[in-house]
């Protein structure tokens, strides 16, 4: 029994395998959005502030799949780290040795995410929707998060 126990660490390796193809295809569909929108822009050659505006909105939507590759990808890394029980050479920053290490990054990199997503909803408001209730709340929750990770700090001193 011990032995099937041990074993069935080895069950991650789905985790791991479907974060790394997720964070792939994030990063490659980022990748061509990026060419696809400087293609249209140089094609269409409109300079206007509205189209400057626009074009802003596109790469910050562009960058939060970035952001959300890069969580697939710290998943899965640190995933595979934590179970497989072995050293990646990774950067110091993204070495994970508990779980409180990879809720920690995930918290640090979701609070950027809900950082770009409101970034994108501000450049792209039209005077319509409610701005200062999704700020509000936003705001809330990255300080709800920060406070989470200031108390994990602080007890691992």
């Amino acid at each position: 029994m011990k032995s099937l126990l041990n074993a069935s660490r080895y069950l991650v390796l789905a985790a791991v395998t479907g974060s790394l193809l997720g964070a792939a295809a994030l990063f490659l569909y980022g990748l061509a959005d990026v060419v696809v929108v400087i293609a249209r822009t140089l094609a269409g050659g409109e300079v206007s502030t509205m189209a400057s505006k626009q074009l802003m909105l596109y790469f910050i939507e562009i960058f939060d799949l970035f952001l959300l590759g890069t969580v697939m990808l710290i998943m899965g890394l640190s995933l595979y780290e934590l179970f497989m029980d072995c050293d990646l050479e990774l950067p110091a920053r993204l070495q994970i040795r508990t779980f409180e290490d990879l809720k920690s990054n995930l918290v640090t990199v979701v609070i950027a995410v809900m950082a770009v997503t409101f970034l994108g909803q501000i450049v792209s408001w039209n005077g319509e929707a409610d701005l200062l209730g999704a700020g509000a709340a936003v705001a809330l929750v990255i300080a709800a998060l920060n406070v989470y990770l200031w108390i994990v700090r602080s007890t691992k001193k």
